[in-house]
């Protein structure tokens, strides 16, 4: 089993559209995939069709040592969910030490869930939620949107990873991706740019564009690949599994090709 997490401390750069739709593309391709929401607002439920989540899910893991596949329900072929639960915003206010950052991390350790991928929706913070999906994951994957507040905070990010790591026994695979990326504006390329110039070795080639489609998707309870199978915003996260799966990374005769 590997663990990603889907991170960012800056909100509305389309985490929890990443989870759904990359976990239901995985889940396509025949994995069995497992996503949490560690968002105590609980918006990975509604974006999947659960309208009315459980009261209880990864908040009982967490503060009750509850296993994940006890409060995990189906909500696709090979597609499962972990809803956020109505007092997981409770951990970020837990008192003790280091032990609160680990509490998903131990949970694991007692019982691992029976998938071949677990996916953590994170909230725009730093705080505990986040810091248990980093040191429980084996990756993380990052949409950054092209604006400099996000460059801004992704720099920030990456530097807050790179201490975390000193608290984990092993490394942790990074991954950077375009997200609500427009072409036409140089704003968004301009961002694109500095993200090779400093991150090339995380920068995925896949860009997941802006497009009204993503959003009314969700409003629907239905994955992209449900709600517009044929569309652009479809094939791209596709090729964003793809790259996953492959370890793909830009190279340098693409990233000539995306600064043009």
């Amino acid at each position: 089993m590997q663990t990603i997490a889907v991170i960012n401390q800056k909100g509305g750069v389309g985490k929890t559209t990443t989870a759904v739709n990359m976990g239901h593309a995985l889940a396509m391709q025949g994995r069995r995939v497992m996503l949490v929401d560690l968002d105590p607002q609980g918006h990975l439920a509604p974006c999947l069709g659960v309208f009315r989540a459980p009261r209880e899910g990864i908040d009982q893991v967490m503060l009750q040592g509850a296993a994940l596949e006890s409060v995990a329900v189906s909500t696709r072929e090979l597609l499962q969910l972990v809803p956020a639960g109505a007092a997981l915003g409770e951990v970020e206010r837990l008192q003790g030490g280091a032990e609160r950052g680990q509490l998903l991390q131990r949970a694991l350790a007692r019982a691992l869930p029976d998938v071949d991928y677990l996916l953590f929706d994170c909230p725009p913070s730093a705080g505990l939620l986040v810091m248990n999906a980093v040191l429980a994951a084996d990756h993380v994957m990052i949409p950054v949107a092209g604006d400099y507040l996000s460059l801004t905070g992704l720099a920030n990010l990456v530097n807050t990873l790179r201490r975390i790591e000193g608290l984990r026994a092993t490394p942790l695979r990074k991954w950077i991706f375009m997200s609500r990326y427009v072409a036409r504006r140089r704003l968004s390329r301009e961002v694109l740019g500095k993200i090779m110039q400093h991150f090339p070795h995380y920068l995925m080639p896949t860009a997941i564009r802006e497009a009204a489609v993503l959003a009314e998707c969700a409003g629907a309870g239905r994955t992209i690949f449900e709600y517009r199978g044929k569309s652009k915003s479809a094939e791209e996260f596709r090729s964003l599994a793809d790259d996953f799966l492959q370890g793909r990374v830009m190279s340098d005769e693409q990233q000539t090709s995306h600064v043009a």
